[in-house]
C-alpha cells in the first residue's frame, strides 16, 4: 500500500511566505510536531484525524485543518484508504498582513477552531494549488488571498499570547532555550533540570505545560526543522544530519519524514528546483 502514495512539498516562487504540500497517504503517521506557519489543509478524499489540544479531529471531504503556528498536532489515516489532501503554510506575517486589511480582529489573529466543514473554502484552497502547479501568478496570489481572508473572518480570532508567567514557566523556556542552543550535544533531563536547579519531573511537567509536548519530542522537532533551514540553503542532508544532532542520514530520514511528510532528499531536490523563477521552475 505504501507504495501507493504521493507527496510534493514545494515552494512556488510567486507565493512568498507559504510552503504547499500535495500528497495522498495510508500509511503514513505524522508525529507530534509544530509548525513556524499556519496549516491549511483542505482534505478531497478519504479522512485525516489527529490530536490537537486533547481532542482527536476527524476531517473529511470538503474540511479544512486549521493549525495555528507552535500549535503541537499529529496526523494520520481516518479510513483505511486513507486521505488525500492539499497543504498551505503560510506564514504568520503574510496572515497578519491579511487579517489587517480585511478584518477587524484585533491582536495576533488565528483560527478559533482546528477544523471545519467548508467546502467553498476548501476548493479555494484546492484551487491555489492548482493555479501554481500551472505557472499561473495571478490566479494563485489572488485565491490565495481570497482564501485566507474567507477562512479568517468565518473562522478567525486573537490568539491568545503565550507568556512565561509562573516559575515553572520560566525554567522551561529557559530549558529551552538551552536544547535549542545545545542541538547536536543535548545534556539529559536530569543535568538539565540540575543546571536549572529544579528536579527532573518538575521540569517535565511544567515544558510540557507550556510547549505541548516533553523535551526530548520538542528536541526532535526543533533538529527537524533546523534541518530544512539547512536544506533551503543547499546543504546536503548527510551534513544536515550531523549539524542537528542526529546519529546518522537515516537517522535524519526517519524522523524528517514522519514530521514534513517527505524524505529530505525529495524535500531538497524540490526546493533548488522551484527557486527558480516563472514557468522555467515548473518545467
Amino acid at each position: 500500500m505504501a507504495n501507493r502514495e504521493r507527496a510534493r512539498h514545494w515552494r512556488y516562487p510567486e507565493l512568498p511566505g507559504v510552503d504547499l504540500l500535495r500528497a495522498r497517504y495510508i500509511d503514513k503517521t505524522f508525529v507530534w510536531h509544530t509548525h513556524e506557519t499556519f496549516v491549511i489543509a483542505a482534505v478531497t478524499e478519504g479522512i485525516e484525524e489527529f490530536h490537537h489540544r486533547g481532542t482527536l479531529e476527524r476531517t473529511g471531504p470538503g474540511g479544512i485543518a486549521l493549525i495555528n503556528p507552535e500549535v503541537p498536532h499529529t496526523g494520520r489515516a481516518g479510513a483505511p484508504e486513507g486521505w488525500v489532501y492539499s497543504v498551505l503554510y503560510p506564514a504568520p506575517e503574510l496572515v497578519a498582513g491579511i487579517a489587517a486589511e480585511t478584518t477587524t480582529l484585533r491582536g495576533t489573529a488565528g483560527f478559533r477552531v482546528p477544523s471545519v466543514h467548508d467546502p467553498q473554502a476548501a476548493r479555494l484552497v484546492t484551487a491555489v494549488h492548482r493555479a501554481a502547479e500551472k505557472g499561473d501568478p495571478l490566479a494563485a496570489d489572488s485565491l490565495l488571498r481570497i482564501a485566507l481572508a474567507r477562512l479568517l473572518r468565518d473562522h478567525g480570532g486573537p490568539l491568545p499570547e503565550r507568556t512565561a508567567r509562573t516559575a515553572g514557566a520560566r525554567t522551561a523556556a529557559r530549558a529551552r532555550a538551552i536544547l535549542q542552543e545545545r542541538m547536536a550535544d543535548p545534556p539529559s533531563l536530569e543535568r538539565l533540570a540540575a543546571e536549572l536547579e529544579t528536579g527532573p519531573f518538575a521540569l517535565l511537567r511544567a515544558f510540557r505545560a507550556l510547549y505541548g509536548m516533553p523535551p526530548h519530542t520538542w528536541l526532535t522537532d526543533a533538529r527537524v526543522r533546523r534541518a530544512r533551514q539547512l536544506l533551503d540553503a543547499g546543504t546536503a542532508p548527510a551534513r544536515v544530519a550531523v549539524a542537528v544532532g542526529f546519529t546518522d542520514q537515516s537517522h535524519l530520514n526517519r524522523h524528517f519524514t514522519r514530521i514534513v511528510g517527505v524524505p529530505p532528499g525529495a524535500y531538497r531536490r524540490e526546493r533548488a528546483r522551484t527557486y527558480k523563477t516563472g514557468s522555467e521552475a515548473l518545467s
